[in-house]
């Protein structure tokens, strides 16, 4: 495992890390195996695991951070967000600071830990100042409760708008961002996301790089059962199209030409942005995270990103 650091701050991040987003707490054979899951990441040098509170309603957090109780905490990266309702009531959703401040220790609670790494705003809410969100998250680490703070899917317009409002006023600013970036969506991280955080020092940590699991190779003739994107229609409208399936397909010889899988090559070409800090991907499965973490480390040469291109985007 290669570790990267977390844009321009001091902290390094594996490469590839481990996430907890629609599986543990949702996927039963994933929450019984989550133990072993983790200890595998674990030993394979992974040392970034992510969170949200909003994953199976609090669940994912309790069921990853029982296991990763195990270990000693100073070589963990663990990392939440906030922002998803968490009930029915009017003030358990958003980033105002009320929620923010009290979202943090629930998922210290059900994570079991003092602190987290890494805490997110996971979504940009329209109804809070950006004065009032960067505060809240700078209380958050003043008070010890977090180390560093983050955005997930914020327009690249906020990112700027809250790191020069923190350095105008002394505040701590954002330093990473978490977007979806995959080869089959890619053009809103490309196109606007890193030409603002790789300029700024703000690094990424990407969701769904595999695409939903559609760039391992799995949807090439048929939907397996229980894959992500057979039981989810509304996703697979949007991933599971002639066009993408054929692109999946045509990878297959470069990723054999290299002695990869197709999982594997898509994760390195991801981590061919010096903008990215780190891919998270879910494992339902030991053997699943034994593979992805395989990709870190690889160098694709212009030649081989030529032919991913001409793939991926034909003339």
């Amino acid at each position: 495992m290669e570790y990267r650091n977390l844009g321009k701050s001091g902290l390094k991040v594996s490469e590839v890390a481990l996430g907890g987003w629609e599986t543990y707490g949702v996927n039963d054979d994933a929450s019984r195996m989550v133990g072993d899951i983790v200890r595998r990441a674990y030993d394979l040098g992974i040392n970034y695991f992510d969170q949200a509170d909003v994953y199976a309603r609090g669940k994912s957090e309790e069921l990853m951070g029982a296991a990763l109780r195990e270990f000693p905490r100073h070589t963990l990266v663990i990392a939440s967000k906030v922002f998803w309702p968490m009930s029915d009531h009017v003030n358990d959703r958003g980033l105002s600071r009320k929620h923010v401040l009290e979202s943090i220790d629930g998922s210290l609670k059900r994570l079991g830990t003092d602190y987290l790494d890494i805490y997110f705003a996971h979504r940009y809410d329209p109804e809070v100042s950006i004065e009032e969100i960067v505060m809240a998250f700078d209380q958050v680490i003043r008070d010890g409760k977090a180390l560093y703070w983050g955005t997930s899917m914020w327009p690249a317009a906020r990112i700027a708008q809250a790191t020069e409002y923190a350095r105008a006023h002394g505040l701590h600013a954002p330093v990473t961002e978490q977007p979806e970036y995959s080869m089959i969506r890619r053009e809103r991280v490309e196109k606007e996301i890193l030409p603002y955080t790789q300029d700024e020092g703000i690094g990424l940590v990407v969701w769904s790089p595999l695409a939903m699991g559609l760039l391992t190779g799995k949807y090439d003739t048929e939907r397996p059962e229980g894959a992500r994107l057979s039981e989810k229609e509304n996703w697979a409208s949007n991933f599971l199209t002639p066009e993408n399936i054929q692109k999946v397909r045509d990878l297959k010889p470069i990723a054999d030409d290299l002695g990869l899988t197709r999982a594997q090559l898509a994760l390195a070409w991801i981590l061919r942005q010096k903008g990215v800090s780190s891919v998270i991907t879910g494992a339902t499965k030991v053997t699943q995270i034994e593979d992805t973490v395989k990709a870190s480390g690889i160098k694709l040469s212009e030649d081989v990103l030529g032919r991913i291109e001409d793939i991926l985007s034909p003339l």
